[in-house]
């Protein structure tokens, strides 16, 4: 495609909108390599070679469509020819791309080309498609394939929309005109590049004559002076939004803007009244509340926030103000007591500011305001008052009982002539040591000091009123207990030391000192002698620092000296007996090491104790043939006395056979209790006679012998059987001599064995019915 036909191409597109939707109908050809022998001189080249220009071998056209089509019928988009169409119906049409044979179809004969619904230009501006000419017949392709685009004319059918449905905005009060309050902002979606459809138009439809609106950016703006908070906090403003640049018929769209008028410090406090009274009792106490004042200011926040202070007072320092920043009160604080007595009213002159004072508003005038206050004093029945917060009283430690020390002094402040009683409190003073004069106050010793054991005494002193015992006051009192020389004083423990048998003379061997619990105001100072009975030995001797004897009583101690012996240098190396005893001693570690031993052999007999109590026993039967003490048990019956095979009875018959000289394993020696003496007893004839009296034997021996253990047995012969004198008590035997038996005595004896008399005593009877 030449330059020239790319020119008309440009320009046909942009007059393209300007006309009709059928006006690009008209007929453009496009090359798409011509039909065979249609070629045309066109020009020539730089070379000077003809140029040749290919025939057009179909029509067709760049299509535009309005939007939102109304209309009953299919909208009609355009129309594509080929050279090749002779009419004759052998060519068909074919439409490809975005939506073809959905919205735009394409008649197969004729080329047209319409709409199948209506379009949106703002959900899509424009369609690329593409279009091609084939044998109907033949199906083969007669042009090439061409692309064409179908755009969307665009109308005003979306009116302006705001970002926000609601815009809320503060602008100070009493701002200047003009001062920007906020910027409102309206969206059309409509083409800006086509006609007017999207150029919007601001203008305010209601908050005059307070705000007004830029029209083309939206911007509003305070167009009143002096717009007071406190007379209108808000407003609201309805702008309006239109297209078509405001004329007749464009679309619009409103919002709303709520405006607030923030607060500024154009207004001073004032007080509700000029004069305010209060009443406090006397006993009131400092720090506690009198009352409250309040000042009231139109502005809020910071802008109300107030300072009180006291700018007069006929009673300076008596009372304080305070600001309660909750409240915005003014808290008059007592600082000092007060006294009925002595002042029974106090005139205050009270001022109130803000403390926030904007300087655009100086010339407003002064922002703040003053009150007086008066606060009367009210009388109350006090308790006495003493002279002075605490006594402090001084007693010598040897004053005798009832000695003075000192007074206190109290008053009824209500009453100077009223009396008063005072007392000890003697929860201070439990050894009851001071008292008190109930009338005047003296206090006086009660009981013995002693400086030594407690050098200080608190007490407390009670007044109380005489014609009123409720009101009571109490101080404390400070007695302090002075020193005198009472004690003698005193000398340390005996002493002992060591010295060589060569000493030479007015060498010093030991140093001693002495104590004194007084504490005289000189300090102490103590003369050193030796005792009457050591004076007269000439080998040591005392010496004094220069002290002062005391006149009171002394005190002695004893010195023990070693002598021993001393090599040259004076050390020593060998000392008398006794005086190595006195030094000898044991250190920790012996102790510990001696501590040690015990508790291991502490250990070792508990152990072995333990172990000599598992060891088992030795049986007290020492050969097979001592067999006095068997038990022997038979679990089947035996022939009685009878069998002998069982168990041989022949030692027992023949008590002679024993070993006399064969000492029993469970009984002392004789050979430290001399034995008992025992007669013999004859036989007898009768077979049972020896075993009978062997037992009797024993039993006598064990029952006489005081050192005897307690290591009896026990050998139960209860033999039954044939020839057993008892006869056999065996139940074994008792079904073949049941119907032998007579059971009728069991009823004779007692109710305790009716239950077997029953079930036995009546077998006769019922076996003979």
């Amino acid at each position: 495609m030449d330059r020239r036909t790319v020119c008309v191409l440009v320009v046909l597109w942009a007059m393209a909108p300007l006309g009709s939707p059928g006006s690009g109908l008209k007929a453009l050809r496009r090359t798409t390599g011509g039909r065979r022998g249609s070629t045309g001189l066109t020009g020539q080249d730089a070379n000077g070679v003809p140029l040749r220009r290919s025939k057009r071998g179909w029509m067709w056209n760049q299509f535009f469509l309005l939007e939102e089509y109304t209309g009953t019928d299919m909208q009609y988009v355009g129309k594509l020819h080929s050279d090749a169409d002779r009419g004759d119906g052998s060519v068909r049409y074919v439409l490809n791309g975005e939506g073809a044979g959905s919205l735009f179809k394409i008649d197969e004969k004729s080329g047209d080309i319409h709409a199948t619904k209506r379009l949106d230009r703002e959900e899509k501006a424009y369609y690329v498609l593409h279009a091609k000419a084939v044998n109907r017949f033949t199906n083969e392709a007669l042009e090439g394939q061409s692309e064409f685009i179908i755009k969307i004319h665009d109308i005003n059918d979306n009116e302006p929309r705001f970002t926000k449905e609601l815009y809320v905005a503060r602008v100070p009060e009493m701002s200047d005109i003009g001062t920007s309050v906020i910027q409102v902002t309206a969206v059309d979606a409509d083409d800006a590049t086509y006609g007017n459809s999207a150029k919007v138009v601001y203008s305010i439809l209601e908050g005059q004559p307070y705000f007004s609106v830029d029209p083309d950016t939206g911007l509003i703006k305070t167009a009143l002076p002096g717009m007071d908070r406190e007379v209108k906090e808000n407003y609201q403003v309805v702008i309006q939004a239109k297209d078509m640049a405001g004329q007749m018929g464009g679309l619009s769209g409103t919002t709303t803007v709520r405006i607030t008028l923030s607060d500024v410090n154009d207004n001073p406090p004032r007080f509700t009244k000029t004069f305010y009274e209060f009443r406090v009792p006397e006993s009131i106490e400092p720090g506690s509340v009198v009352g409250l004042i309040r000042a009231m200011d139109a502005d809020i926040g910071e802008n109300a926030d107030m300072e009180y202070r006291i700018t007069g007072s006929d009673g300076p320092g008596v009372f304080d103000i305070t600001t309660n920043r909750s409240t915005q009160e003014g808290v008059i604080v007592l600082r000092k007591p007060v006294d009925f007595e002595e002042k029974r009213q106090y005139s205050l002159r009270v001022q109130v500011e803000n403390a926030h004072i904007s300087p655009r508003f100086f010339s407003a005038g002064p922002f703040r305001d003053e009150a007086s206050v008066k606060i009367w004093v009210e009388d109350v029945d006090e308790p006495p008052v003493f002279e002075r917060a605490s006594y402090v009283m001084e007693v010598k430690e040897d004053a005798g009982r009832s000695t003075l020390i000192g007074s206190v002094s109290a008053s009824d402040p209500d009453d100077k002539s009223s009396l008063i009683r005072y007392t000890i409190d003697r929860r201070t003073d439990m050894d009851r040591v001071f008292n008190i004069h109930a009338g005047n106050g003296s206090v006086y010793v009660l009981g013995e000091l002693d400086r030594e054991q407690n050098a200080w005494h608190n007490i407390s002193v009670v007044a109380t009123e005489f014609n009123n015992p409720r009101q009571t006051s109490r101080v404390p009192v400070y007695i302090r207990v002075l020193d005198v020389n009472d004690n003698a004083p005193t000398l340390a423990t005996n002493y002992e030391t060591f010295v060589c048998e060569n000493a030479k003379a007015n060498q010093r061997i030991q140093t001693i000192s002495a104590a004194d619990p007084d504490e005289p105001l000189g300090g102490h100072r103590f003369f050193f002698s030796l005792a009457q009975e050591a004076a007269g030995k000439a080998n040591f001797s005392v010496r004094d620092n220069k002290g002062i004897a005391l006149s009171a009583d002394s005190s002695t101690s004893t010195l023990t000296i070693r002598v021993c012996t001393c090599d040259r240098e004076g050390n020593m190396k060998l000392c008398n007996a006794e005086a190595l005893t006195a030094r000898a001693g044991l250190s920790t570690g012996a102790l510990v090491a001696i501590l040690l031993c015990v508790i291991i052999l502490l250990i070792i007999v508990v152990l072995f104790a333990a172990l000599r109590r598992q060891r088992k026993k030795e049986p007290l039967i020492i050969s097979k043939e001592d067999v006095r003490d068997n038990v022997v048990s038979y679990n089947d019956e035996g022939g009685g006395e009878e069998d002998t095979q069982a168990f041989d009875i022949g030692t027992l018959r023949n008590p002679e056979a024993i070993e006399e000289s064969k000492q029993r394993r469970d009984i002392v020696p004789e050979t430290f209790y001399p034995p008992v003496r025992r007669s013999m007893l004859p036989p007898t004839r009768d077979n049972n006679g020896d075993v009978r009296d062997f037992i009797n034997q024993r039993l006598q021996d064990n029952d006489s012998d005081p050192t005897a253990p307690p290591y009896d047995s026990l050998a139960t012969y209860a033999y039954e059987g044939n020839g057993s004198v008892a006869e056999s008590l065996s139940s074994l035997e008792s079904v073949t001599t049941e119907g032998d038996q007579d059971y009728n005595y069991l009823s004779e004896w007692g109710p305790r064995f009716k239950k077997l008399a029953d079930m036995y005593g009546g077998d006769d009877s019922d076996r003979d019915s």
